[in-house]
């Protein structure tokens, strides 16, 4: 046993993912947190324009935003803008280390912890966890989740079937811990809506509407002095422009979405201010399996290489993405981070259509031009449906875009604005064509966790059954994949990692079942009007977007009363 803590596979990555808010009319942000404290409320949009349905179960699908790591916490936070061998910081857990063989991972936890019952945390608690983990179905798609057991009140070892270093940051950074004296007589954690959460977390729930929730400080909160502020109101709005307009009129403090002119909004506020921090790999995710049994004509690849070649990215950053829009290689991987790891022969996304080509690949495969001037094979027409939620003005923006482009190449595009429930229903059954999204990073900086994520075939289900919506939703499948996948979650040397790595790399270009578009801004924007301590470029403590979890915890026991 080591014992000292081993670098995890000395790649690794961060992650994100969205949900809730609510219209908060006559909110005042001084409204009392869970001890009926005067400190300041923080308000936050998060992308909901649906009411809320009350499900605090971080294990959910369907779990509101800021739950996890605001209520239930992990063992580490994992900040996926530091360097790749950085420590991670301690929450529940104090200091881990891993066997020779990576298939035992021993964790010391905090002691003098207690959940917001008052009831004490232990190592019994992180071994239900994960043990809960196991047994559930839903949870355990791959069969491949670790046992855990608590060999005293302050370790935890957990214990995985095979060599697992890369799983490291899920097990430490990604798994909620979930009190056993509350859970244990839960039937199926995947689906329970815990609807009144105890939790470790710096913040309680106070309160639930349809409209909105606020989140108390924790009074009993472990770490010390935090948090400062006495609590954080989630609110749900019509779109971006609701959210911009409250913003700039002082009535929300932190959220993440689309600006156009940012830097002249700041400029005339000083209370106003924003990051970014662009890792987001924007795509047009294409349900392309038809084995599994995804439908139209999205699923030939020769479609989704036109859709490739046809894009002009350059016109899509100015348009939709304010012109912050930067280079994407469609191995997935990030062009300056994970440059060392990406293969030498595949070259970054064209910035501009290449038309000609675009349609020469449709012709090649049998495609001919109509009447109408859309083509099509066998009488199928290439029209295809594209989705965004309602109200995403960068999203909507960018599919009007691409309808214009995709119409001068013989390419119907039929734009659609959907709610995010709607959204994230058609990804996880596959009942969708295409839709305009993310490739998320994964918990610690290392390509092998987007790969896993979005091409493996133990991340995905067939069409019509409920998958993860931000997960394998193209349905991707292939065994060779697959193979280099399980070598690379099996050790913790960057050279064979890297091969694994050119193996997946030219199986997806090949395939393209995401077709990229650009990386995106990722933009989050603050008021310090009455908090102050936000992320900046200068210190970026944490990853600031407000959606992502847990990293939104993260800030808002950091930020303090102005």
């Amino acid at each position: 046993m080591h014992l000292s803590r081993r670098t995890l596979g000395k790649l690794s990555l961060a992650a994100l993912a969205p949900l809730g808010l609510a219209a908060c009319s006559g909110q005042s942000n001084l409204e009392g947190g869970a001890s009926g404290s005067d400190k300041p409320i923080v308000t936050t949009y998060n992308g909901s324009g649906a009411g809320f349905t009350k499900n605090f179960n971080p294990h959910s699908a369907s779990v509101l935003s800021m739950v996890q790591g605001m209520i239930f916490e992990p063992l580490f936070y994992f900040n996926p803008l530091n360097a790749i061998d950085a420590d991670p910081v301690p929450q529940l857990g104090e200091s881990y280390s891993w066997n020779e063989d990576g298939t035992a991972l021993t964790v010391t936890v905090r002691s003098g912890v207690t959940w917001s019952d008052g009831t004490p945390f232990t190592a019994k608690d992180v071994a239900f966890t994960f043990n809960r983990i196991k047994d559930t179905p839903a949870l355990n798609g791959s069969g491949k989740a670790p046992s855990a057991e608590a060999t005293d009140d302050a370790t935890v070892v957990i214990t995985y079937p095979a060599p697992s270093f890369v799983e490291g940051p899920n097990a430490l950074g990604r798994t909620w811990i979930i009190p056993e004296h509350r859970f244990a007589d839960v039937a199926d954690l995947a689906t329970d809506a815990n609807e009144e959460p105890v939790g470790t977390g710096p913040f309680v729930l106070s309160d639930f509407t349809a409209e909105s929730y606020l989140l108390g400080a924790n009074e009993s909160y472990w770490e010390e002095g935090k948090p400062a502020i006495g609590g954080v109101r989630v609110i749900s709005l019509s779109g971006n422009q609701s959210a911009t307009d409250k913003w700039l009129a002082g009535e929300i403090d932190y959220m993440s979405t689309a600006i156009p002119d940012l830097d002249t909004h700041v400029a005339n506020n000083p209370d106003l201010s924003y990051t970014n921090t662009g890792t987001s790999q924007a795509a047009l995710f294409a349900a392309a399996n038809p084995e599994l049994g995804c439908e139209g004509p999205q699923t030939d690849v020769a479609v989704r290489q036109a859709l490739y070649y046809g894009m002009d990215r350059e016109q899509l950053s100015k348009l939709a993405f304010f012109d912050l829009g930067t280079d994407i290689s469609p191995a997935f991987a990030l062009p300056e981070r994970d440059k060392e790891f990406i293969d030498p022969s595949i070259e970054l996304a064209p910035w501009n259509a290449d038309p000609a080509k675009a349609e020469q690949i449709l012709q090649d495969a049998g495609y001919a031009k109509g009447g109408d001037g859309i083509y099509a094979k066998d009488g199928v027409r290439v029209s295809m449906t594209v989705s965004c939620p309602t109200g995403w003005t960068d999203f909507v923006t960018a599919l009007d875009t691409l309808k214009q482009q995709y119409s001068q190449i013989g390419i119907e595009l039929i734009p659609q604005q959907v709610s995010v429930n709607e959204w994230n229903d058609a990804k996880s059954k596959g009942t969708f064509q295409l839709v305009i999204d993310s490739v998320g990073q994964g918990p610690a900086p290392d390509p092998f966790y987007p790969y896993h994520t979005f091409f493996g075939t133990d991340s995905t289900v067939p069409v019509g059954e409920n998958g993860n919506p931000y997960q394998n939703s193209s349905r991707f499948s292939d065994p060779d994949v697959d193979a280099a996948l399980e070598v690379a979650a099996g050790t913790d040397d960057p050279e064979v990692k890297k091969q694994q790595y050119f193996i997946i790399q030219k199986k997806i270009v090949e395939a393209m079942p995401y077709i990229p578009l650009l990386i995106g801004s990722s933009l989050t924007e603050y008021n310090s009007s009455k908090v102050t301590g936000w992320p900046t470029a200068e210190n970026l403590y944490a990853y600031p977007m407000s959606w992502s979890a847990p990293d939104n915890a993260q800030v808002l026991k950091t930020v303090t009363p102005a």
